[in-house]
């Protein structure tokens, strides 16, 4: 229970003291696999927090019409809430649809409706269809550390703005037997918008989900992707774990809502890597 409880002072940070590196520039990371479910609605908002708590500015942008990272942050995104379908199709300014996430110093949100389901459709006659979401980034008056946009689970026009708009892809991996199923396509896509439409784009980081050490399964798949992605393999690995999947339905992410979990735990690992990483390779500034 002590260790837990260090663990828990150490995460929620409430001195202000702990600290992760900041970048020079923004970093501008797209959250995407087209695969549902293998966690990036959830790797999205923890790392956002973890970051926020300790010390950098983050801006999470919901993709998705479902709402997931909205309802995983508690901001408000019912009908006729102002949220990224009205950035995309209206031209409203960011800043104007960005909601503080209450109770986290540093960190903003810009909520999806259901009104974004229809974007993909609304978005094919609209002039620059693909940069709308770049766009509308660069031209934010604040400064963030980190913006992380999360993807719908398709390869549509919202994901292709997303990776028009992003510097990095961020891909949750589940340890799975169809983990790299459709795996392929993603990366083909992602190299169509670096050739075609973004030529800053790059696949730098890869995170094991929904880790089960219990199987040989797991332990294969992430010897597989180890291999096929060498560095890019984050060494944090998320574990399942049940306080992740309760978190979201309090209307939190599991660093507040269980600090002391292996949850937590992880994904604190998860973002301390990448912050570090980070300060490594600076990336190049657009946002």
């Amino acid at each position: 229970m002590a260790m837990e409880a260090m663990r828990a002072v150490q995460i929620l940070n409430p001195s202000g003291e702990v600290t992760m590196p900041r970048p020079e520039r923004t970093r501008v990371m797209c959250v995407a696999n087209q695969k549902g479910g293998v966690g990036k609605t959830t790797t999205t908002v923890n790392l956002a927090v973890a970051l926020a708590l300790h010390g950098n500015r983050v801006l999470v942008v919901d993709l998705d019409p479902q709402g997931n990272a909205s309802t995983g942050l508690n901001v408000p995104h019912h009908t006729g809430v102002p949220d990224v379908y009205d950035c995309l199709i209206n031209s409203v300014p960011l800043e104007e649809v960005a909601q503080a996430v209450e109770g986290i110093p540093n960190l903003w949100c810009v909520p999806a409706t259901i009104d974004l389901a229809g974007a993909e459709i609304e978005l094919v006659s609209v002039v620059a269809r693909e940069s709308r979401l770049a766009r509308a980034i660069a031209a934010y008056p604040g400064h963030f550390d980190y913006v992380f946009i999360d993807c719908p689970p398709s390869l549509g026009l919202l994901t292709v703005n997303a990776l028009v708009a992003a510097q990095e892809v961020l891909i949750p991996i589940q340890c799975e037997y169809y983990a790299l199923e459709g795996l392929n396509q993603l990366i083909n896509n992602i190299n169509l918008v670096r050739q075609h439409l973004n030529p800053r784009l790059e696949v730098s980081t890869i995170l094991l989900t929904m880790y089960d050490r219990r199987t040989r399964l797991a332990d294969a798949v992430e010897q597989d992707v180890r291999n096929h992605f060498g560095d890019k393999v984050l060494q944090a690995v998320i574990p399942r774990n049940v306080r992740v999947s309760e978190a979201p339905s309090y209307g939190q992410s599991v660093m507040t809502y269980d600090p002391g979990s292996r949850g937590a735990t992880s994904y604190f690992e998860a973002a301390q890597e990448i912050a570090e990483r980070g300060v490594k390779e600076p990336v190049s500034r657009n946002a």
